[in-house]
């Protein structure tokens, strides 16, 4: 990414961040990292109400970070974009390691 990006690029960039930003969409993504889901089974493996999981799930197809598949009157989601799981790898693994770091530095603070 050595390239200068245009402001259009740089703003779609954004956009994603902003949509990643909100920790429901995040565990909806997470609980389609498996495979596809009902939104009955997303209103339940996430423990939020329907309306709430539906108005995410919108968002997320909007921006195609989902995808939707209808079945008789049942709607199924699915991972539309498999690339999000390496974005949140990355952050995930620079967290975990940031909190490695943080927790030796507390235990040898109290050692001393």
């Amino acid at each position: 990414m050595s390239e200068a990006m245009s402001d259009e690029m740089l703003e779609l960039v954004a956009q994603r961040f902003r949509l990643l930003a909100d920790p429901m969409r995040l565990k909806i993504l997470h609980k389609l990292q498996d495979g596809e889901r009902s939104v009955t089974e997303l209103v339940i493996a996430t423990g939020a109400s329907q309306p709430n999981v539906s108005k995410h799930l919108s968002t997320l197809r909007t921006f195609g970070l989902v995808k939707r598949r209808q079945a008789g009157n049942m709607a199924y989601f699915s991972i539309g974009a498999p690339f999000i799981f390496d974005l949140c790898g990355t952050v995930c693994d620079a967290m975990q390691a940031e909190l490695a770091t943080t927790q030796q530095l507390l235990h040898k603070t109290i050692k001393e």
